[in-house]
């Protein structure tokens, strides 16, 4: 066997390597959203999953879709959105200045409904 065909065989195998390599990246990264949401715990981690695989026939078009929806839950916090309560009634606290300015509207609105009646 000659040195150009040791090179010939020896490109066709890196060729192989590097394919496969390559394919096996692209199956790993698509599996990244999913354990995302696994690590953390996500109430839709099941779905992630399933919508990875979706994004792999479409060459990982909603695979940043994903990424950002894995990356929304966290354990400690939820869904990141809060509100402060008073007493634990659930209710978001109002500013005492800004219920004193929209009793004073609403005061205005009813005076001119009363003046428009008459």
């Amino acid at each position: 066997m000659d040195f150009d065909t040791f090179l010939n065989y020896f490109a066709l195998g890196l060729l192989i390597f590097v394919l496969i390599t390559l394919f096996y990246g692209i199956i790993a990264i698509h599996d990244v959203p999913y354990e995302i949401a696994k690590h953390r715990d996500h109430p839709h981690q099941d779905a992630i999953h399933a919508a990875g695989w979706v994004s792999l026939f479409t060459l990982h078009a909603i695979w940043p879709f994903l990424w950002i929806w894995a990356m929304l839950y966290r354990p400690d916090r939820g869904w990141g959105v809060q509100q402060k309560s008073q007493a634990g009634n659930g209710h978001a606290e109002i500013e005492p200045d800004i219920i004193e300015a929209l009793r004073a509207r609403v005061a205005e609105l009813e005076r001119r409904v009363d003046q428009g009646a008459r």
